[in-house]
């Protein structure tokens, strides 16, 4: 087996225990990494555990008194519209809602509800960086289960949502991450995202058919970013599944280096704005606000993740630092094959068990 020094600065190594695939580790030096490795190498999906690296800043002081000042401004739910669609498709109803946001944004989601006169647990469902919502036939799968489905365009990205008054045909995505770092926490975009996703679970759970006791949130990579936030700002959501987390731990991805799209703008910031970084630390103060792996510890649910540690879009250790931070159950999952892609062995069965509680096997023949 080789093992070779990965990153001094966080006591992390890499471990190579096959060809071409890669698994971190946390361990204190290279003897107990032997020693770990031979011990835990065989459990690569049971209680393998990353339970040190946490990141390198600390959340700031002021963290949960800046959200819970912005939540307090919003006693009462937004104007919103709720039009039932129909689609000739038996025993489900299908919603278009669109309700104000902050910053004039307005915000769509689709909504589609099991026909019953009982109130159905609900799903919020939540779509990668410049995505757009699921289609309707995406949602369909979880009503068969008795559950209803919400899926959110997040403003300004490739679905209806508009960022201000921009028309719901203009994609403003590029520079979304560090729009309003310069100006302060309050200027940021994603603070007035997060706030969509608390408006949209109040007026969600205020419907009759709904009931309110049973939400979840499920999402991947800005997805699960966003699944993650819903449940640390809303204590409605119950349970979440967030797939290889996006948002997390910015101050680790500048220094692992620009290898992806999805973190290009933060780069192209120092680049062309500050080349000798004389205001990274202001900036890594700001976004500290948004950074996902700070709302971890305002979770009380449930939560699952799963992350492919060969994902080099958002690396595992900036999962890590929010799965460690978690104070509520949890569970985490590693694929060692796989990166930043589509998961669809095994994964969305997985998922569909953890939301809706049902028991399907992974395996082909019971013996």
């Amino acid at each position: 087996m080789q093992i070779e020094k990965y990153y001094n600065d966080l006591n992390m190594l890499h471990i190579n225990t096959e060809e071409n695939r890669a698994y971190y580790m946390p361990c204190s030096d290279i003897e107990n990494a032997r020693k770990e490795t031979n011990d835990r190498k065989q459990d690569l999906n049971g209680e393998w555990n990353f339970m040190y690296y946490t990141c390198i800043d600390d959340v700031p002081d002021d963290f949960d008194s800046f959200w819970d000042q912005a939540l307090a401004k919003m006693t009462e739910l937004p104007e919103y519209k709720l039009e039932e669609r129909d689609f000739s498709i038996p025993n489900v109803q299908c919603y278009e809602l669109t309700f104000k946001g902050t910053r004039d944004g307005l915000v769509y989601a689709r909504v589609v509800l099991p026909k019953t006169d009982q109130k159905v647990p609900v799903i919020f469902h939540f779509h990668g960086y410049m995505g757009r919502c699921w289609d309707w036939s995406d949602m369909l799968a979880y009503t068969v289960a008795g559950y209803g489905v919400v899926s959110m365009d997040v403003r300004g990205q490739s679905g209806y949502s508009t960022d201000g008054d921009r028309s719901p045909l203009g994609n403003t995505v590029k520079g979304q991450i560090i729009r309003g770092a310069v100006e302060g926490p309050d200027q940021l975009f994603y603070k007035d995202v997060y706030l969509d996703l608390y408006q949209l679970i109040e007026i969600v759970a205020s419907l009759p058919q709904v009931d309110d006791s049973k939400l979840a949130s499920y999402g991947a990579s800005q997805g699960g970013a966003l699944a993650l936030v819903a449940a640390g700002l809303n204590p409605r959501i119950q349970r979440t599944v967030a797939i290889y987390p996006f948002l997390s731990d910015f101050r680790r991805v500048l220094e692992i280096g620009n290898t992806s799209e999805a973190y290009d703008e933060l780069f192209r910031y120092f680049k062309f704005h500050d080349p000798f970084h004389e205001t990274e630390d202001r900036l890594m103060q700001t976004l500290a606000y948004i950074d996902v792996k700070n709302f971890a510890h305002r979770i009380k649910g449930q939560v699952h993740m799963i992350t492919g540690l060969d994902d080099d879009v958002c690396y595992p250790e900036t999962q890590f630092a929010i799965y460690n931070r978690l104070e509520c159950p949890k569970e985490h999952l590693f694929m060692p094959e796989y990166a930043h892609e589509a998961m669809n062995v095994q994964v969305n069965d997985r998922v569909y068990n953890w939301l809706c509680g049902s028991k399907i096997p992974f395996r082909y023949v019971e013996k």
